[in-house]
């Protein structure tokens, strides 16, 4: 079900991606490497806000079933992008357990939080920042809100799409994801966040 304001995040590559995978289903290996090549980035982003210094590790153990399951995949280029983040997620809930560490859980959800207009942008919170910074600030967030922020803005995934991959309503996922970004916007007021950008941090366009 769509959420109205919020259009499909679009990536620059899905349209790549899309006909790359078709190829790889295939059996096309050279097309595998192009679609590996465009997902690879931003879940190695993702599973290092999860499992930290492991996330090679994991991300393997990813694409091993990626490549085993490749033919059951149906979708375009943006949904492979939230497949592969949900068998990325589940691997590296799989590795912290064996590591019996856990991200941190978070209270009660509140029921209902407003969120900004649709002219608010949550990109311009990491722009400024190394990706190995932002991802040690992303992990001292409540578990739900690193997630939400993770798929939203280094896998890139829309609201619906992250919600998927979490098994969480879309709702639930953007209210995460602004509060995480406003958590990020306070802790960077010291090192060049204006208020003006704390003001628009929320979902993105």
């Amino acid at each position: 079900m769509g959420q109205a304001g919020e259009p499909r995040r679009v990536h620059a590559h899905d349209g790549e991606l899309g006909a790359a995978v078709a190829r790889a289903q295939e059996g096309d290996e050279a097309a595998f490497a192009v679609a590996y090549r465009l997902v690879q980035p931003g879940l190695l982003g993702y599973l290092r806000g999860l499992v930290g210094d492991d996330a090679e590790d994991v991300a393997s153990d990813a694409w091993l079933e990626i490549a085993r399951d490749l033919g059951r995949f149906r979708g375009d280029g943006a949904g492979f992008r939230g497949w592969t983040a949900t068998i990325a997620r589940h691997r590296a809930l799989d590795h912290l357990r064996r590591q019996r560490v856990r991200p941190q859980g978070t209270a009660l959800e509140q029921d209902v939080l407003d969120l900004p207009g649709p002219h608010s942008t949550h990109d311009q919170v990491l722009e400024s920042l190394s990706m190995e910074y932002a991802l040690r600030l992303i992990r001292s967030l409540p578990r739900d809100q690193a997630e939400a922020v993770l798929l939203r803005v280094v896998v890139g995934l829309d609201g619906n799409a992250a919600a998927r991959v979490l098994g969480k309503r879309p709702g639930a996922v953007r209210t995460a994801a602004y509060r995480g970004l406003r958590r990020l916007a306070k802790e960077l007021g010291a090192t060049g966040v204006t208020d003006d950008g704390r003001r628009t941090l929320g979902e993105s366009k």
